[in-house]
């Protein structure tokens, strides 16, 4: 939801590798961050459509300088973070999570008795985890550079501050979405270009096109970068979690407390004809503990001072 106000000075944005409990060679290029200039930008729209999920009115944030990572966070550095601290998921504690129903193996969707009220195509799969993306006999071995999923605000935070960062705030990620662009639909300006994000091709939820080559979450880099400063995935594929909490479109905070998701993800639509309209300033809330195939996040951190501005 974030717009440069005043320009957003492309020039000193810049790309560095994350600092990180890894080694320097084990570091990739998933771990890349991009450095944002603070500055005052326009945030979400002033589109009527808007006002369900407090996309609107816009308004004028101020933004310190901040790093972001180019990349969700990848299977394999989540990994690396569970093995590192011996962490469970919340997923894994409750014993369950979310998959979208056409994922599901039929032995396993015959047990299940429950299905969420009027969305009957989220179905609770025992075992299902960020390891078990469709719950038991499925694996990421052949996935490691698609996001973690099934992820909670919880399990987000805990890896950010295991590898020395935070969650973006719900301005630092719509800045970094933007990518210098003012008032603009996408990432990369007001013309939908199906090469550039993972959304539903198709009539939804029986019918998957797959006409940009996946079905269900893809991987990171699977498209071309979104904006010129090179962010992968900002839109489609999966909602990411950022710090930020949700409020209602009155501006109040809801009765029970929710975090924002930003991006959409696979199964959000470009003209909103089923779940969200896929644009920079999609978003929703959900609460803390939740979690489903197509959740994940990224990292951010504040930018380290120079010697002058200490």
């Amino acid at each position: 939801m974030l717009v440069a106000f005043f320009g957003f000075l492309l020039c000193l944005a810049t790309v560095r590798s994350t600092i990180s409990p890894e080694s320097d060679s084990k570091r990739s290029k998933y771990d890349e961050m991009v450095e944002i200039p603070g500055g005052t930008y326009r945030m979400g729209t002033d589109d009527e459509e808007g006002s369900r999920d407090g996309e609107s009115p816009s308004k004028i944030v101020r933004v310190a300088p901040f790093l972001i990572d180019k990349y969700p966070t990848t299977n394999a550095q989540f990994r690396n973070f569970v093995r590192s601290r011996k962490y469970k998921t919340e997923a894994e504690d409750f014993g369950w999570s979310f998959v979208l129903e056409p994922f599901i193996a039929e032995d396993i969707k015959k047990d299940i008795k429950e299905s969420v009220p009027g969305a009957p195509w989220w179905l609770p799969v025992k075992l299902a985890y960020w390891r078990q993306p469709e719950g038991p006999g499925s694996s990421i071995k052949e996935r490691m550079n698609y996001p973690a999923v099934h992820m909670s605000w919880n399990d987000a935070r805990a890896y950010c501050k295991w590898a020395g960062k935070r969650l973006p705030t719900e301005e630092e990620w719509e800045v970094a979405a933007r990518g210098g662009l003012k008032e603009r639909i996408y990432p990369w300006g007001n013309t939908f270009e199906e090469k550039r994000m993972n959304i539903w091709q198709g009539k939804f939820p029986k019918e998957n096109l797959a006409t940009d080559g996946h079905k269900g979450v893809a991987p990171v880099d699977a498209f071309p970068s979104q904006n010129k400063l090179g962010m992968h995935d900002m839109l489609g594929n999966a909602w990411e979690w950022v710090s930020s909490e949700f409020h209602d479109p009155s501006g109040r905070p809801s009765k029970e407390k929710r975090h924002v998701l930003r991006g959409g993800s696979y199964l959000d639509s470009v003209d909103g004809s089923h779940n969200h309209r896929i644009r920079v300033t999609t978003r929703m809330g959900n609460t803390p503990d939740s979690g489903s195939d197509n959740m994940t996040f990224r990292c951010a951190e504040d930018k380290p001072k120079t010697k002058t501005e200490l």
